[in-house]
């Protein structure tokens, strides 16, 4: 035996309904025999949405030490102090002093705005390495293409718990890239290679 059913929300009508129970909708020229909407089969796969793609996971962030850095601000804070007393016993005003003296900060900032323009993270797939402020190029190696990683670290690294990774990348322009003076590099190092020992699920 068919039933109608209404068309705006499946619900079962009665014969002499005019109007659907649960909705509300007009059962006369509305209404329809069809299944009710949990009897109707699902879209086809073809016409369902893509499954959206997985986000990269980021495993580390990681930049060239800033200790050297540091030294080098305290070293030109204490030359710029030993000129200002030169300077003050030649007889020079203080204001004077102090600009004379601020020549001596400019190589620890180059070489803090220098270390700020590297950057490299790794994720579940690749090693990102990115470089520049204004204009910034980045570089993507992708974990399976990757041959070796190595860790060298000379006695002076050591002793300040620093170190260099050397990637082996056997893709398309194969070479190696250096992250230099990594705080941690053993450290580092392990988190790569474990990425790279995880089952690849989508090759």
């Amino acid at each position: 035996m068919s039933h109608s059913y209404c068309i705006n929300c499946g619900s079962a009508l009665t014969s002499e309904a005019r109007f659907c129970p649960v909705c509300g909708a007009s059962a006369n020229a509305e209404a329809t025999r069809l299944a009710p909407r949990s009897q109707q089969q699902p879209p086809p796969a073809a016409s369902r949405p893509a499954q959206i793609e997985k986000e990269e996971e980021t495993i580390f962030v990681a930049r060239p030490t800033i200790l050297f850095i540091a030294l080098g601000y305290l070293i030109a804070a204490l030359a710029a102090i030993l000129l200002t007393t030169i300077l003050a016993y030649a007889g020079l005003q203080a204001h004077i002093s102090l600009l004379l003296t601020l020549p001596v900060f400019i190589l620890p900032i180059l070489s803090h705005v220098k270390r700020s323009a590297i950057r490299y993270r790794l994720t579940d797939s690749k090693i990102e390495i990115a470089q520049g402020i204004l204009a910034r190029t980045t570089r993507n190696v992708p974990l399976r293409s990757l041959q070796d990683v190595t860790v060298s670290r000379s006695v002076f690294q050591r002793l300040l718990g620093l170190g260099d990774i050397r990637l082996e990348d056997a893709g398309e322009g194969s070479g190696s890239t250096l992250l230099h003076n990594i705080p941690d590099p053993t450290g580092h190092a392990d988190a790569i290679l474990r990425q790279l020992r995880r089952p690849k699920l989508n090759d």
